[in-house]
């Protein structure tokens, strides 16, 4: 049976990992190998600002999902959170090896955006499980809004950033379906509208640092 400590203890593990240790995927990161990808200065620096903005969008996922997952007293949900959590950890994997392919660096605020997003994640939690879902369900949305932004963005040439963000994207899709067949209600218009204002906030400021 599993306790209140072991899940506190396997959520600030999962911290730890996602903070300090080297992610690893469970899938093959998606690749064009036909194309080769030949950058210039300008367009590699921007290719790696973008991708550590959707680093930093990989390790907020993991602790939201983590939250969720301690937050819930229900076991289904709490393995549906995991499970989430799991398959955004390929995520976290392919970007951050995007990022040293690119010669680009993680944001240096990671422990602050981790702490913030797993902070919102309790606090949908103790909401109640269908607004928790309704939670993710928002967060997917506004997520695949901003990849299918960063491949307007990407460099046309940068053909692997560009299939890591597709999939990225398409795999988000899912995720907020998933929430929805689950049992998510919708979120209030001023909640969604806090939640743009916040990543904006992130974005802006991961872009730089």
């Amino acid at each position: 049976m599993t306790t209140a400590l072991d899940l506190a203890l396997n959520a600030a593990d999962g911290a730890l990992r996602t903070l300090f240790a080297k992610p690893r995927a469970s899938r093959t990161c998606p690749t064009v190998p036909a194309q080769a990808t030949e950058l210039s200065t300008e367009e590699k620096a921007l290719s790696g600002a973008l991708m550590r903005v959707n680093h930093v969008g990989e390790v907020c996922a993991q602790a939201l999902y983590a939250a969720q997952a301690l937050g819930t007293r229900d076991a289904v949900l709490r393995e549906h959170f995991l499970k989430a959590s799991r398959e955004e950890g390929d995520h976290l994997a392919w970007t951050k090896d995007r990022l040293d392919e690119l010669g680009a660096r993680p944001s240096l605020l990671n422990p602050l955006w981790y702490a913030g997003a797993f902070g919102l994640g309790l606090v949908a939690s103790r909401l109640g499980d269908r607004l928790s879902l309704g939670f993710v369900v928002e967060t997917e949305r506004q997520v695949e809004a901003h990849l299918a932004s960063h491949l307007e963005h990407l460099p046309e040439g940068d053909h692997e950033s560009r299939a890591i963000v597709a999939q990225m994207k398409d795999d988000e899709a899912l995720h907020a379906r998933a929430a929805e067949d689950a049992g998510a209600l919708q979120l209030p218009a001023p909640v969604k509208m806090l939640m743009r204002s916040a990543a904006k906030v992130m974005t802006t400021v991961a872009h730089r640092v």
